[in-house]
């Protein structure tokens, strides 16, 4: 039996402690601003990101890994007798799941196991956190592609934004333009279904509320909550997170084993903008 490599990409949006403990194998997607490409986390922070969109007035664009990158990228484990498996972006929001699909057909049946997130952020990193915990078990490859499909529907994933200007220029969320331009001070709340980013539920006033909204949502499913592990992450939204935490019922917390504050990568805040913050869970 080959030894097992668990790959993913930058918008798994893990801290580098989570990365380092679980021995996460992590390759970054690009950040573009004009004709200039980025490494997510490598050559751009988020708060570098944040800087630029200041100094040069325009948002940045992203890009996938392409077939030639991922081939670039499986090769070495493979030639290192290493079996691989993948998550990342979900196809539905990004070309990256199919180019690693294009690139694996270039090697050997049965080394390299795909599984698509359908889901983005930390969403993805709490998919592989559970892959890591598959590997350590003792699983081949294939046993934890087979398990980790069978969490993917699990994954709750919802994010609350101050404002629609990045995801509405972005495009890759459904429904902003039905509030887009409005005057009110609309807070909406944004909810990963069957992979599709859509506009869900929505908040007026204080932003405080779209994160009430959040917090209501995670309450609904204590029973059913999965204790291991529940992420905030946010786009240096760092008092927001303080509020979540503040006002998790205290049940709640007590039944959770880890819960994690990270910061979202550039990718992700490039498409969510500043402050930007989720709760991202799985149920049994």
């Amino acid at each position: 039996m080959h030894k097992v490599i668990i790959l993913t990409d930058s918008t798994c949006d893990l801290s580098k402690d989570l990365i380092e403990q679980n021995d996460i194998h992590v390759v970054p997607l690009y950040v573009v601003f004009g004709t200039t490409y980025y490494k997510d986390g490598i050559d751009l922070t988020t708060e570098q990101l944040y800087e630029k969109v200041d100094e040069l007035d325009e948002l940045p664009k992203t890009s996938a890994l392409s077939p030639a990158d991922f081939v670039k990228i499986f090769t070495p484990y493979i030639e290192q007798g290493y079996d691989v498996v993948y998550t990342g972006i979900g196809s539905k929001i990004s070309s990256t799941f199919n180019n690693a699909h294009i690139a694996r057909l270039q090697f050997e049946e049965n080394r390299i196991f795909l599984v698509d997130s359908l889901s983005l952020s930390t969403g993805i990193g709490l998919l592989v956190l559970k892959m890591c915990q598959f590997r350590d078990q003792g699983m081949t490859a294939a046993q934890i592609k087979e398990a980790a499909d069978q969490v993917v529907p699990k994954i709750h994933a919802q994010f609350a934004v101050p404002n629609l200007t990045f995801l509405h220029k972005g495009g890759r969320c459904s429904g902003t333009k039905r509030f887009f331009g409005s005057m009110l001070r609309i807070r909406p709340v944004i909810r990963l279904k069957d992979g599709i980013l859509d506009l869900d539920d929505k908040a007026f006033g204080k932003f405080s509320k779209a994160l009430d909204i959040m917090i209501q949502d995670i309450v609904d499913h204590e029973n059913e909550l999965d204790p291991d592990h529940v992420m905030i992450t946010h786009s240096l939204g760092f008092e927001e997170a303080k509020y979540i935490k503040e006002h998790l019922p205290d049940s709640l917390k007590k039944k959770i084993h880890h819960l994690h504050e990270t910061v979202a990568g550039c990718v992700i805040s490039s498409h969510c903008g500043k402050r930007t913050i989720g709760i991202l869970y799985i149920t049994k």
